[in-house]
């Protein structure tokens, strides 16, 4: 006598199935491209029909915007977190700055690179990319601003000292696809001394406050995260 044991699906409430989509979308984007997003590739990595994708996202379009802006979201949370831990505005942009290298920041500038060639095509896409370079623009500003009402920066226009130091940074992260692993520290570094300049203060003052800040960022995954 034989018997079989039928496999119970579990029903996911609708937030959990859809963040659920959305973060192996996002994976997918940082491992292999936006391109690769679809929603039938989307269905085998989680097991289940793309008729359920598409209920979530009826377009693929909408999908690869939500997922590079997961992404994007994550990256920034992490190097300029909406709710500062304790310290002063120089701290907290040293420590920003200090995050700015390494693998995974390559990673995202290699998908924001992605995302600003696709958006040409896809508007769904453009919309989400301008909203996130406002968003970084934002946030920066506003270490900028505490910096200045602290005493600590001098700026007579924030929003252009904000976009000075990221087109830096995004210079530096459109060199993400060369395949280059190291940098000249004349190279690397010229994103602090923008910074320094643009904000008044001496010649290595981000770089001795960055020192012990520069632990890695989550692995939440940051080349334009600027258009002015």
């Amino acid at each position: 006598m034989s018997s079989s044991v039928s496999r119970k699906r579990i029903r996911k409430d609708p937030a959990t199935r859809r963040a659920e989509i959305v973060d192996a979308a996002a994976a997918i984007a940082l491992t292999e491209g936006l391109e690769c997003i679809t929603l039938r590739r989307i269905g085998e990595e989680l097991d289940v029909r793309p008729g359920l994708i598409s209920h979530y996202f009826p377009s693929a379009d909408d999908l690869v915007a939500e997922a590079f802006g997961s992404a994007a979201t994550g990256e920034l949370d992490s190097l300029i977190p909406p709710e500062r831990p304790e310290g002063t505005p120089t701290e907290h942009l040293a420590r920003f700055l200090a995050r700015t290298v390494g693998d995974a920041y390559d990673a995202m500038s290699r998908l924001w690179i992605n995302a600003r060639h696709l958006s040409r095509y896809r508007p769904v896409l453009r919309d989400r990319v301008d909203e996130q370079e406002a968003a970084w623009r934002g946030r920066l500003g506003d270490v900028i601003r505490d910096g200045v009402a602290a005493g600590e920066f001098r700026t007579d226009d924030v929003p252009v000292a904000a976009v000075q130091i990221l087109v830096v940074l995004d210079g530096l992260g459109a060199h993400a696809n060369s395949g280059v692993s190291k940098r000249r520290p004349e190279v690397s570094g010229m994103a602090v001394a923008t910074a320094e300049r643009a904000l008044g203060l001496p010649a290595g003052a981000l770089v001795h406050r960055a020192e012990d800040a520069a632990a890695p960022a989550t692995d939440t995954g940051p080349a334009s995260r600027t258009a002015p």
